[in-house]
């Protein structure tokens, strides 16, 4: 359980707003607790999966003056808000929102004088309001403020300025305003997942890269399909991917720059290489190369040059992943005769084997927190796993054929991609928390595969 304290914040998206706007309601003062009842801390719990939900009020967002502007009016887009930010909540598992259709309108002048009253008496512990303004600039400021229903008290407060066409980005902001303020844990609805998107028969199938936000909007297409594409994995700064293709019929490792929409091959001259991913300071690119009938893992410079070789084991190391601080690596290695996880500081010394809990585990990454290790466990089905740093700790959280996982920015959430059986070959994106309790699955237009989740964007 974590205690809710009171603090007032600012986040942007654009420009940080340090109040809400001059024109907005002024602040309503503190109302005590009602009579012969004595006031208690908001809590969530993020460990106790879905038992108890909490209740939490989401009303349309109120506009002062309707104004038609390039991403819709005002008021539509007050209504939008709010069924924002209630299905990020919602999605977490952890709350229960009442939606704005079944609650009253709420007037600009009540945004920060609630009716805490009426509030209560919906059941909700919690209650977020907010408005829309067009600014006379062509951008738009949105307020968002998180209340105690019981306490009858502000808890937080946001404010984000945004242009018509990042409006979506502000609901994220203040469903991740919420979260953060009712768990203690850190944000993560505002974020974007790539991937690769499949279309065609199983034998024959058509891959390209795609990128969409965290809950499967703003949803765009990279690459043409022309050549297979593979792990894709965004750098720290978001402003690449690097991912293997089979260009010219040849497996090799590009960074696609997504401002200028252009690839560029990252080791040249190289024989196969595959499963790239960044350092955690964007420097170095880990990746795997086949050479003489033996796999290792190896780093290049993130602009390229001579590669340094990290593991000289016989067989096949594969799968690296950076810990958080950039210091250890964990992979996977067939040297013990089946598929298993290892760990190595990060110029390669230290080596050791880490699972032990029987059957073979493929494609770790290190959690963001630092805590764990996300996995594949093979045998009979594949299911997504975590374990500690030192192995221990082993928990399934999926069951079926799900491989890949990719963490959360706030490594509360694993993406990863599900298989269905038989000769269809299709294959869906997919969610779950680490309680594995709260499961579900990213709408995508075709089927889906190979996800990595993003950094929380600035």
């Amino acid at each position: 359980m974590v205690m809710i304290r009171s603090l007032l914040v600012a986040l942007s998206v654009t420009v940080a707003v340090p109040a809400i706007a001059q024109d907005a309601p002024a602040p309503a003062p503190q109302q005590a607790t009602p009579a012969g009842q004595e006031a208690a801390p908001l809590e969530v719990s993020v460990t106790g999966g879905v038992s108890a939900p909490l209740p939490i009020a989401i009303p349309a967002m109120p506009t002062a003056q309707v104004v038609d502007t390039p991403a819709g009016s005002t008021d539509a887009l007050g209504r939008q808000m709010a069924d924002i930010i209630a299905n990020d909540l919602r999605n977490s598992g952890l709350f229960t929102p009442l939606g704005s259709n079944q609650l009253r309108p709420v007037g600009f002048q009540e945004v920060n004088a609630p009716a805490f009253d009426y509030w209560r008496g919906t059941g909700a512990q919690a209650l977020v309001q907010g408005f829309v303004r067009a600014n006379g600039d062509g951008n738009l400021t949105i307020g968002c403020y998180l209340y105690d229903t019981f306490s009858s008290v502000e808890l937080t407060r946001a404010g984000f300025v945004v242009s018509p066409s990042d409006w979506r980005r502000a609901g994220h902001k203040c469903a991740d305003m919420v979260y953060a303020k009712l768990t203690g844990e850190g944000p993560y609805f505002d974020s974007r997942v790539v991937y690769v998107s499949e279309t065609g028969p199983k034998g024959k199938r058509i891959k390209r890269l795609a990128i969409m936000d965290q809950d499967g909007a703003n949803h765009r297409f990279l690459t043409n399909g022309q050549s297979i594409v593979l792990t894709p994995r965004f750098a720290p700064n978001q402003q690449s991917i690097v991912y293997m293709s089979y260009e010219n019929d040849k497996p090799s490792i590009y960074v696609y720059d997504l401002g200028s929409g252009r690839p560029r091959r990252v080791v040249q001259n190289a024989s196969l290489t595959f499963a790239p991913r960044f350092s955690p300071d964007g420097r170095w690119i880990l990746f795997s190369m086949a050479q003489g009938g033996n796999t290792d893992i190896y780093r290049v410079s993130s602009g390229g040059g001579t590669p340094q070789r990290l593991t000289t084991s016989p067989g096949i190391d594969t799968g690296g992943s950076y810990s958080p601080d950039g210091s250890r690596i964990v992979f996977e290695s067939d040297r013990s005769g089946g598929q298993q996880v290892y760990v190595m500081n990060a110029d390669g010394s230290g080596q050791q084997r880490i699972s032990f809990g029987g059957g073979r585990y493929a494609t770790p990454v290190w959690s963001p927190r630092g805590d764990l290790i996300a996995f594949t466990k093979l045998g009979g089905s594949f299911r997504i796993g975590t374990m500690s740093p030192s192995g221990g700790g082993e928990k399934i959280l999926t069951g079926g054929q799900d491989e890949g996982p990719s963490w959360s920015p706030n490594g509360r959430v694993i993406t990863f991609y599900r298989a269905s059986p038989g000769s269809s070959g299709k294959a869906d994106l997919w969610m779950v928390d680490l309680t594995g309790q709260v499961e579900r699955r990213i709408p995508t237009p075709l089927d889906g595969s190979d996800p990595a989740w993003g950094p929380l964007r600035p």
